[in-house]
């Protein structure tokens, strides 16, 4: 496979990706994600956002979420967002001690 093939086909499945959190499991909430897996939908933000910036595109944290989230950051946590419960913190706690 060539580099270009890889590189759309990389794309393709970050897109995929973006599909499934942002509109397929919107219920799905990031607390969630990181007790599980470690990373969340704002990791993901930010890993676009630190992209970006290697290649020299200036982009803020907020420009990062919008672009990822599809919406404003305060939009996407009015919309989807719930209140962690205190099972939840403390599973993030123990993961991120």
């Amino acid at each position: 496979m060539d580099d270009q093939t890889k590189i759309e086909l990389e794309a393709a499945a970050f897109r995929r990706l973006q599909q499934h959190l942002m509109q397929d499991r919107t219920d799905v909430q990031n607390i969630d994600m990181m007790n599980l897996t470690g990373f969340c939908r704002n990791c993901l933000s930010r890993w676009y956002q630190e992209a970006a910036n290697e290649k020299g595109i200036e982009m803020d944290k907020a420009e990062a979420r919008e672009t990822f989230y599809g919406m404003p950051f305060e939009d996407w946590k009015d919309k989807y967002q719930t209140e962690a419960s205190d099972q939840q913190k403390a599973a993030f706690k123990d993961s991120h001690s």
